[in-house]
Protein backbone atom coordinates (compact mmCIF):
# COMPACT_ATOMS: atom_id res chain seq x y z
CA UNK A 1 0.00 0.00 0.00
CA UNK A 2 0.94 3.60 -0.98
CA UNK A 3 2.01 5.73 1.75
CA UNK A 4 -0.42 8.29 -0.04
CA UNK A 5 -2.95 6.19 0.60
CA UNK A 6 -2.71 6.22 4.72
CA UNK A 7 -2.99 9.72 4.92
CA UNK A 8 -5.29 12.67 3.59
CA UNK A 9 -3.87 14.71 0.76
CA UNK A 10 -2.34 17.85 1.18
CA UNK A 11 -4.76 20.63 1.36
CA UNK A 12 -4.75 24.19 -0.69
CA UNK A 13 -4.92 24.57 -4.54
CA UNK A 14 -2.07 27.18 -4.16
CA UNK A 15 0.73 27.22 -7.40
CA UNK A 16 3.72 25.28 -6.38
CA UNK A 17 6.44 27.83 -4.91
CA UNK A 18 9.76 27.53 -6.67
CA UNK A 19 12.20 25.03 -5.38
CA UNK A 20 14.62 26.16 -2.83
CA UNK A 21 16.89 22.91 -2.42
CA UNK A 22 16.48 19.48 -2.87
CA UNK A 23 17.38 18.85 0.75
CA UNK A 24 14.15 16.45 1.80
CA UNK A 25 14.43 15.09 -1.45
CA UNK A 26 13.13 11.47 -0.84
CA UNK A 27 11.50 12.70 2.22
CA UNK A 28 7.91 11.60 3.30
CA UNK A 29 6.93 13.95 6.30
CA UNK A 30 3.78 13.78 8.65
CA UNK A 31 1.91 16.90 9.30
CA UNK A 32 -0.69 16.03 12.32
CA UNK A 33 -1.76 19.57 12.53
CA UNK A 34 -4.45 21.93 11.58
CA UNK A 35 -3.82 25.15 12.05
CA UNK A 36 -1.16 26.54 8.96
CA UNK A 37 -0.38 23.35 7.54
CA UNK A 38 -0.45 24.94 4.10
CA UNK A 39 2.16 27.48 5.20
CA UNK A 40 4.19 24.70 6.34
CA UNK A 41 3.60 22.26 3.61
CA UNK A 42 4.63 24.93 1.08
CA UNK A 43 7.64 25.20 2.73
CA UNK A 44 8.86 22.00 3.43
CA UNK A 45 7.86 20.83 -0.42
CA UNK A 46 10.35 24.10 -1.73
CA UNK A 47 12.96 21.93 -0.40
CA UNK A 48 11.80 18.43 -1.99
CA UNK A 49 9.60 16.79 0.69
CA UNK A 50 6.54 14.78 0.19
CA UNK A 51 3.77 16.27 2.59
CA UNK A 52 0.91 14.15 4.03
CA UNK A 53 -1.63 15.65 6.61
CA UNK A 54 -3.18 13.60 9.52
CA UNK A 55 -4.59 16.61 11.75
CA UNK A 56 -5.37 15.02 15.08
CA UNK A 57 -7.41 18.35 16.19
CA UNK A 58 -8.79 20.96 15.05
CA UNK A 59 -9.77 24.83 16.22
CA UNK A 60 -13.26 25.50 17.20
CA UNK A 61 -13.25 29.34 17.23
CA UNK A 62 -15.54 30.95 19.59
CA UNK A 63 -16.78 33.78 17.62
CA UNK A 64 -20.09 33.10 18.86
CA UNK A 65 -19.39 32.28 22.26
CA UNK A 66 -22.38 33.78 24.52
CA UNK A 67 -19.98 33.09 28.05
CA UNK A 68 -16.38 34.96 25.89
CA UNK A 69 -18.79 37.84 25.09
CA UNK A 70 -20.21 38.22 28.30
CA UNK A 71 -16.80 38.16 30.04
CA UNK A 72 -15.72 40.89 28.33
CA UNK A 73 -18.29 42.82 28.97
CA UNK A 74 -17.12 41.99 32.61
CA UNK A 75 -13.35 43.56 31.69
CA UNK A 76 -14.99 46.44 29.72
CA UNK A 77 -17.22 47.17 33.17
CA UNK A 78 -14.45 46.81 35.49
CA UNK A 79 -11.35 46.86 33.85
CA UNK A 80 -7.80 44.36 34.34
CA UNK A 81 -5.02 45.66 36.10
CA UNK A 82 -3.01 42.59 34.28
CA UNK A 83 -3.85 41.17 30.82
CA UNK A 84 -1.85 37.83 30.49
CA UNK A 85 -1.74 36.57 26.30
CA UNK A 86 -0.62 33.22 26.19
CA UNK A 87 -1.12 32.50 22.34
CA UNK A 88 -1.48 34.87 18.95
CA UNK A 89 -4.40 32.95 17.69
CA UNK A 90 -6.15 33.02 20.90
CA UNK A 91 -5.64 36.71 20.87
CA UNK A 92 -6.87 38.04 17.83
CA UNK A 93 -9.60 35.38 17.81
CA UNK A 94 -10.36 37.48 20.83
CA UNK A 95 -10.13 40.86 18.95
CA UNK A 96 -12.59 39.17 16.57
CA UNK A 97 -15.31 38.12 18.81
CA UNK A 98 -15.42 41.59 20.47
CA UNK A 99 -14.98 43.59 17.30
CA UNK A 100 -18.22 40.98 16.25
CA UNK A 101 -20.04 41.99 19.11
CA UNK A 102 -19.45 45.75 18.62
CA UNK A 103 -17.30 46.11 21.65
CA UNK A 104 -14.52 46.71 20.33
CA UNK A 105 -13.21 50.62 20.86
CA UNK A 106 -14.81 49.94 24.33
CA UNK A 107 -12.56 46.78 24.90
CA UNK A 108 -9.17 48.64 23.69
CA UNK A 109 -10.35 51.35 25.93
CA UNK A 110 -10.45 48.92 29.21
CA UNK A 111 -7.36 47.13 28.41
CA UNK A 112 -5.16 49.71 27.32
CA UNK A 113 -3.63 50.96 30.79
CA UNK A 114 -3.48 47.11 31.96
CA UNK A 115 -0.04 45.79 32.07
CA UNK A 116 -0.02 43.43 29.22
CA UNK A 117 2.29 40.47 29.27
CA UNK A 118 2.85 37.89 26.55
CA UNK A 119 3.88 34.07 25.98
CA UNK A 120 6.06 34.53 23.36
CA UNK A 121 6.90 36.63 20.63
CA UNK A 122 3.77 35.23 18.03
CA UNK A 123 1.19 36.59 21.55
CA UNK A 124 2.90 39.99 21.48
CA UNK A 125 2.83 40.06 17.52
CA UNK A 126 -1.09 39.79 17.84
CA UNK A 127 -0.84 42.32 20.87
CA UNK A 128 0.82 44.82 18.40
CA UNK A 129 -1.18 43.88 15.78
CA UNK A 130 -4.35 45.32 18.42
CA UNK A 131 -2.36 48.55 18.51
CA UNK A 132 -1.46 47.93 21.83
CA UNK A 133 2.20 47.09 23.20
CA UNK A 134 3.32 44.29 25.94
CA UNK A 135 5.19 45.40 28.59
CA UNK A 136 6.71 42.01 28.92
CA UNK A 137 7.39 39.19 26.86
CA UNK A 138 8.43 35.26 28.20
CA UNK A 139 11.23 34.63 26.61
CA UNK A 140 11.11 30.62 27.05
CA UNK A 141 7.38 30.86 25.41
CA UNK A 142 6.75 29.30 28.50
CA UNK A 143 3.64 29.49 30.91
CA UNK A 144 5.74 28.79 33.80
CA UNK A 145 8.29 31.80 32.90
CA UNK A 146 5.20 34.13 32.45
CA UNK A 147 4.00 32.80 36.32
CA UNK A 148 7.07 33.01 37.90
CA UNK A 149 7.19 37.11 36.58
CA UNK A 150 3.83 37.72 38.03
CA UNK A 151 4.41 35.82 41.01
CA UNK A 152 7.57 37.64 41.73
CA UNK A 153 5.77 41.19 40.86
CA UNK A 154 3.21 40.35 43.62
CA UNK A 155 -0.55 39.64 42.15
CA UNK A 156 -2.52 40.16 45.73
CA UNK A 157 -5.83 41.88 45.07
CA UNK A 158 -4.91 43.08 41.62
CA UNK A 159 -7.40 41.87 38.88
CA UNK A 160 -6.06 39.78 35.92
CA UNK A 161 -7.79 38.78 32.53
CA UNK A 162 -5.54 35.62 31.52
CA UNK A 163 -6.75 34.22 28.14
CA UNK A 164 -6.17 30.78 26.96
CA UNK A 165 -5.05 28.93 24.46
CA UNK A 166 -6.91 25.97 23.43
CA UNK A 167 -6.84 22.90 26.14
CA UNK A 168 -6.98 26.10 28.48
CA UNK A 169 -5.17 24.00 31.02
CA UNK A 170 -1.81 25.37 32.09
CA UNK A 171 -2.33 25.95 35.71
CA UNK A 172 -1.76 29.67 35.29
CA UNK A 173 -5.64 30.81 37.07
CA UNK A 174 -4.83 28.67 40.04
CA UNK A 175 -1.91 29.84 40.85
CA UNK A 176 -2.75 33.52 40.65
CA UNK A 177 -5.96 32.85 42.41
CA UNK A 178 -3.93 30.89 44.98
CA UNK A 179 -1.83 34.42 45.48
CA UNK A 180 -4.89 36.35 46.20
CA UNK A 181 -5.48 37.47 42.99
CA UNK A 182 -9.01 38.31 41.22
CA UNK A 183 -9.19 36.04 37.81
CA UNK A 184 -11.15 36.49 34.53
CA UNK A 185 -10.60 33.30 32.67
CA UNK A 186 -11.01 33.38 29.06
CA UNK A 187 -10.91 30.54 26.72
CA UNK A 188 -10.96 32.05 22.70
CA UNK A 189 -11.10 28.82 20.78
CA UNK A 190 -11.05 24.99 21.49
CA UNK A 191 -9.55 21.84 20.53
CA UNK A 192 -12.03 19.86 18.74
CA UNK A 193 -11.86 16.24 17.56
CA UNK A 194 -9.79 15.49 13.49
CA UNK A 195 -11.81 16.22 10.76
CA UNK A 196 -11.18 12.29 10.07
CA UNK A 197 -10.48 10.03 12.55
CA UNK A 198 -9.59 6.97 9.81
CA UNK A 199 -6.93 9.23 8.62
CA UNK A 200 -5.26 9.74 11.98
CA UNK A 201 -5.05 5.74 12.78
CA UNK A 202 -4.17 4.83 9.36
CA UNK A 203 -1.01 7.64 9.68
CA UNK A 204 0.29 6.15 13.11
CA UNK A 205 0.12 2.66 11.24
CA UNK A 206 1.93 3.61 8.47
CA UNK A 207 4.62 5.71 10.78
CA UNK A 208 5.02 2.64 13.22
CA UNK A 209 6.10 1.01 9.47
CA UNK A 210 8.98 3.16 8.47
CA UNK A 211 7.05 4.84 6.15
CA UNK A 212 7.50 8.47 7.20
CA UNK A 213 10.84 10.58 7.46
CA UNK A 214 9.44 13.15 10.05
CA UNK A 215 6.73 13.83 11.82
CA UNK A 216 6.56 17.81 12.61
CA UNK A 217 4.44 19.02 15.93
CA UNK A 218 3.25 22.57 16.30
CA UNK A 219 1.03 22.00 19.60
CA UNK A 220 1.21 19.90 23.02
CA UNK A 221 -2.75 18.74 22.19
CA UNK A 222 -1.95 18.02 19.02
CA UNK A 223 1.03 15.89 19.59
CA UNK A 224 -0.88 14.36 22.86
CA UNK A 225 -4.21 13.07 20.88
CA UNK A 226 -1.96 11.70 17.95
CA UNK A 227 0.53 9.80 20.20
CA UNK A 228 -2.72 8.36 22.33
CA UNK A 229 -4.16 7.33 18.55
CA UNK A 230 -0.98 5.68 18.71
CA UNK A 231 -1.19 4.07 22.16
CA UNK A 232 -4.34 2.59 21.58
CA UNK A 233 -3.56 1.04 18.64
CA UNK A 234 -0.59 -1.05 20.23
CA UNK A 235 2.33 0.92 17.37
CA UNK A 236 4.16 3.10 20.01
CA UNK A 237 6.66 0.32 20.59
CA UNK A 238 7.45 -0.17 16.61
CA UNK A 239 7.28 3.69 16.46
CA UNK A 240 10.06 3.85 18.99
CA UNK A 241 11.96 1.32 17.47
CA UNK A 242 12.11 3.36 14.12
CA UNK A 243 13.26 6.88 16.06
CA UNK A 244 15.58 4.84 17.95
CA UNK A 245 17.07 3.30 14.80
CA UNK A 246 17.05 6.62 13.17
CA UNK A 247 14.90 5.99 10.80
CA UNK A 248 11.91 8.49 12.07
CA UNK A 249 12.66 11.99 13.37
CA UNK A 250 10.09 13.67 15.89
CA UNK A 251 10.26 17.37 15.90
CA UNK A 252 8.33 19.99 17.62
CA UNK A 253 8.14 23.50 17.16
CA UNK A 254 8.64 24.27 20.68
CA UNK A 255 9.79 22.67 24.26
CA UNK A 256 6.13 22.73 25.60
CA UNK A 257 4.80 20.37 22.21
CA UNK A 258 7.52 18.55 23.20
CA UNK A 259 6.58 17.20 26.27
CA UNK A 260 4.02 14.77 25.00
CA UNK A 261 6.92 13.65 22.68
CA UNK A 262 9.35 12.96 25.63
CA UNK A 263 6.82 11.68 27.83
CA UNK A 264 6.10 8.81 25.35
CA UNK A 265 9.72 7.80 25.04
CA UNK A 266 10.82 10.32 21.85
CA UNK A 267 14.19 12.73 21.67
CA UNK A 268 12.39 15.17 19.84
CA UNK A 269 14.44 17.37 17.62
CA UNK A 270 13.45 20.84 18.71
CA UNK A 271 14.40 24.31 17.08
CA UNK A 272 16.00 27.32 19.45
CA UNK A 273 13.62 29.56 18.62
CA UNK A 274 9.56 28.23 18.71
CA UNK A 275 8.41 29.35 14.78
CA UNK A 276 7.47 27.26 11.93
CA UNK A 277 10.35 29.01 10.08
CA UNK A 278 12.96 27.60 12.80
CA UNK A 279 11.20 24.59 12.65
CA UNK A 280 11.46 23.82 8.57
CA UNK A 281 14.72 25.20 9.02
CA UNK A 282 16.30 22.57 11.68
CA UNK A 283 14.64 19.72 9.47
CA UNK A 284 16.17 20.94 6.64
CA UNK A 285 19.13 21.33 8.10
CA UNK A 286 19.02 17.70 9.92
CA UNK A 287 18.45 15.94 6.50
CA UNK A 288 20.65 18.54 4.14
CA UNK A 289 23.40 19.02 6.85
CA UNK A 290 24.27 14.78 7.02
CA UNK A 291 23.02 14.56 10.75
CA UNK A 292 20.62 12.11 9.44
CA UNK A 293 22.49 8.40 10.27
CA UNK A 294 24.08 7.54 7.63
CA UNK A 295 27.42 5.05 6.33
CA UNK A 296 30.06 5.70 4.23
CA UNK A 297 30.29 3.09 1.18
CA UNK A 298 32.50 2.59 -1.97
CA UNK A 299 29.49 4.88 -3.58
CA UNK A 300 29.97 7.50 -0.79
CA UNK A 301 27.73 8.36 1.54
CA UNK A 302 24.44 6.26 1.90
CA UNK A 303 21.35 7.80 3.35
CA UNK A 304 18.03 6.06 3.91
CA UNK A 305 15.11 7.48 3.05
CA UNK A 306 11.40 6.39 3.28
CA UNK A 307 10.98 6.87 -0.88
CA UNK A 308 14.57 5.79 -1.89
CA UNK A 309 18.05 6.35 -0.21
CA UNK A 310 20.70 9.81 -0.76
CA UNK A 311 23.95 8.36 -1.93
CA UNK A 312 27.13 10.42 -2.40
CA UNK A 313 24.41 13.64 -1.89
CA UNK A 314 22.20 12.59 -4.92
CA UNK A 315 18.29 11.26 -4.35
CA UNK A 316 17.94 7.75 -5.89
CA UNK A 317 14.38 6.62 -6.02
CA UNK A 318 14.29 2.44 -4.22
CA UNK A 319 11.64 0.42 -4.33
CA UNK A 320 9.80 -0.64 -0.49
CA UNK A 321 11.41 -4.42 -1.40
CA UNK A 322 14.80 -2.79 -1.91
CA UNK A 323 14.89 -0.20 1.35
CA UNK A 324 14.39 -3.28 3.19
CA UNK A 325 17.14 -4.91 1.73
CA UNK A 326 19.35 -1.92 2.06
CA UNK A 327 18.06 -1.13 5.53
CA UNK A 328 19.51 -5.06 6.65
CA UNK A 329 22.79 -4.62 4.86
CA UNK A 330 23.11 -1.16 6.57
CA UNK A 331 22.34 -2.47 9.83
CA UNK A 332 24.69 -5.40 9.30
CA UNK A 333 27.70 -2.25 8.81
CA UNK A 334 29.87 -4.55 6.70
CA UNK A 335 29.14 -7.59 7.83
CA UNK A 336 27.56 -10.04 5.78
CA UNK A 337 23.57 -11.04 5.86
CA UNK A 338 22.71 -14.26 4.66
CA UNK A 339 20.22 -15.02 1.87
CA UNK A 340 18.02 -16.50 4.38
CA UNK A 341 17.92 -13.35 6.74
CA UNK A 342 16.95 -11.25 3.41
CA UNK A 343 13.61 -13.38 2.40
CA UNK A 344 12.19 -11.12 5.27
CA UNK A 345 12.04 -8.12 3.42
CA UNK A 346 9.89 -9.72 0.45
CA UNK A 347 6.37 -10.47 0.54
CA UNK A 348 5.44 -14.14 1.62
CA UNK A 349 4.10 -15.31 -1.51
CA UNK A 350 7.89 -15.22 -3.28
CA UNK A 351 9.76 -15.12 -0.42
CA UNK A 352 12.97 -17.63 -1.13
CA UNK A 353 16.40 -17.44 -1.75
CA UNK A 354 16.04 -17.05 -5.51
CA UNK A 355 13.92 -14.01 -5.15
CA UNK A 356 16.20 -12.30 -3.07
CA UNK A 357 18.92 -12.71 -5.53
CA UNK A 358 16.51 -11.13 -8.22
CA UNK A 359 15.65 -8.69 -5.96
CA UNK A 360 19.30 -7.57 -4.86
CA UNK A 361 20.09 -7.73 -8.69
CA UNK A 362 17.18 -4.91 -9.38
CA UNK A 363 18.59 -3.34 -6.32
CA UNK A 364 21.90 -2.98 -7.81
CA UNK A 365 20.35 -1.90 -10.86
CA UNK A 366 18.51 0.90 -9.59
CA UNK A 367 21.52 2.34 -7.70
CA UNK A 368 24.05 2.32 -10.12
CA UNK A 369 26.40 1.49 -8.30
CA UNK A 370 27.35 -1.89 -9.07
CA UNK A 371 29.80 -2.85 -5.99
CA UNK A 372 27.92 -1.56 -3.20
CA UNK A 373 26.32 -4.61 -2.31
CA UNK A 374 29.22 -7.07 -2.79
CA UNK A 375 28.13 -10.67 -3.00
CA UNK A 376 29.81 -13.41 -0.28
CA UNK A 377 29.73 -16.73 -2.14
CA UNK A 378 27.74 -19.33 -0.54
CA UNK A 379 26.84 -17.08 2.08
CA UNK A 380 25.18 -13.93 1.54
CA UNK A 381 25.60 -10.08 0.94
CA UNK A 382 27.55 -7.36 2.33
CA UNK A 383 27.30 -3.74 2.29
CA UNK A 384 30.60 -2.33 0.95
CA UNK A 385 31.53 0.14 3.10
CA UNK A 386 34.75 2.08 3.44
CA UNK A 387 36.15 0.80 6.49
CA UNK A 388 36.19 -2.52 4.42
CA UNK A 389 38.60 -1.39 1.88
CA UNK A 390 41.34 -0.66 4.29
CA UNK A 391 40.54 -4.86 5.75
Amino acid sequence: MSIASHTGPRTGAEPSAPAISAALAGCTILLPVDRRSGELTAALERHGAAVRLAPALTIVPHIDDEELIARSRLLIADPPDIVVVTTGVGFRGWIEAVDEAGLLEDFLSAISPSQIVARGPKARGAIQQAGLSADWVAESETAAELEAFLLAEGVEGRRIAVQHHGSGADGLDEAFEAAGADVVSLTIYRWGPPPDIAVVRRSVIAASAGEYDAILFTSAPGAQEWLGSAEILQVLPAMRAQADAGRLLMAAVGPITAGPLRAAGFDPLVPDRGRLGSLVRAVVTYFGGGHAPGIETSGGRLELRSAGIVLDGRHLPVSRVGLDILAALVDANGATVSREELQGALPRSVANTHAVEVAVARLRESIGVPDLIKTVVKRGYRLNVVEDEAR
